[in-house]
């Protein structure tokens, strides 16, 4: 069965990178920001940035205004979903230096790399970015302003760190690491991260990252995915995961935030959306393809969710 999870990451066509290799040793302070520049030659034009730093070696505190800092150690992981400007430190009270000023580029046009600090312990971290062009996620919308991911008691540790370090020495070297390998470490980051969030959400959050931690729901949420055009009806999936058709509706609205078939309607949408932007079918073949038996029902769906015609949202948003 697919993950859903998987899925909503799948459409917003997120792209993986690292730019920077970071050793810094205490005392230091670094003022960072993620911009555009730092994500080419991976990404054109991102609309929507994730930073993130693995720390390989020693430890950090990292703050964005607003917060309480956190700590981050090695063999742990911390995102930045709203991409926001933060601190990373080796202590609190230090005078930041702008992050940019400190980066010595590649000569051969691979990885940066910044050495910074005075004469104590030894901080080697990567940072890295996920984006994505797609200037409309729910998902990305509703996470926290900080995630951190603890890969030292995971499976994927050995996994994440070696592909980590894979991508830094290609860089290194002036040679883009694989797509694949960065595209798929992406993915995993981000999924792993969402999945620890989740569990630490409450009785009365809500949200399809919710959802997703519960097994009728999950279960659900997983079928409406992995057969977007298939005619769902609330008894069906009600059926599907052994569940009356009230029961299964009342929990889906409780925990999702709105009802299983409204949750459909959205995810064939913006599936919709994805094909208009990156495929040559039609707008009948698409209306089809997510389970509209009608064009016109199609199209109507679709102007009142994104507000323009499948059609003109195609011509205003073609690849450049």
């Amino acid at each position: 069965m697919l993950d859903p999870l998987s899925e909503v990451l799948r459409s917003l066509r997120l792209t993986g990178g690292v730019f920077l290799d970071v050793h810094c040793t205490a005392p230091w302070c670094v003022l960072s920001e993620l911009t555009a520049d730092d994500c080419r030659p991976f990404l054109a034009k991102p609309a929507q940035l994730i930073c993130y730093h693995v720390v390989l070696q020693g430890s950090l505190l990292i703050e964005i205004d607003g917060e309480p800092s956190m700590s981050v150690v090695a063999g742990e992981i911390v995102l930045l979903p709203r991409n926001d400007v933060h601190k990373v430190a080796s202590a609190v009270g230090l005078e930041p230096v702008p992050a940019h000023s400190l980066v010595q580029p590649s000569l051969v046009g691979g990885l940066g790399r910044v050495v910074h600090g005075g004469a104590g312990d030894l901080t080697h971290l990567v940072c890295g970015f996920l984006g994505t062009e797609d200037d409309h996620s729910p998902l990305l919308a509703v996470l926290p302003r900080l995630l951190k991911l603890d890969l030292r008691q995971g499976t994927t540790r050995d996994w994440v760190e070696a592909s980590v370090r894979f991508a830094a020495s290609e860089l290194a070297e002036g040679r883009l690491a694989s797509s694949s390998v960065m595209s798929r470490l992406s993915e995993v980051l981000l999924v792993e991260a969402v999945r620890h969030y989740a569990a630490t959400l409450g009785d009365r959050d809500t949200g399809w990252i919710k959802g997703l931690g519960d097994p009728q729901v999950g279960r659900a949420m997983a079928l409406m995915h992995d057969g977007i055009s298939v005619a769902w009806t609330a008894e069906a999936l009600a059926r599907a995961v052994a569940m009356s058709r009230s029961a299964f509706t009342e929990r889906f609205t409780n925990l999702v935030g709105m009802p299983p078939i409204r949750y459909l309607t959205m995810w064939r949408l913006q599936s919709a959306r994805l094909q208009l932007r990156e495929t040559a079918r039609s707008v009948g073949q698409i209306a089809h393809a997510v389970g509209y038996e009608s064009e016109e029902a199609f199209s109507r769906a679709f102007k009142r969710e994104f507000g323009a015609s499948p059609a003109r949202w195609r011509s205003e948003h073609q690849p450049a």
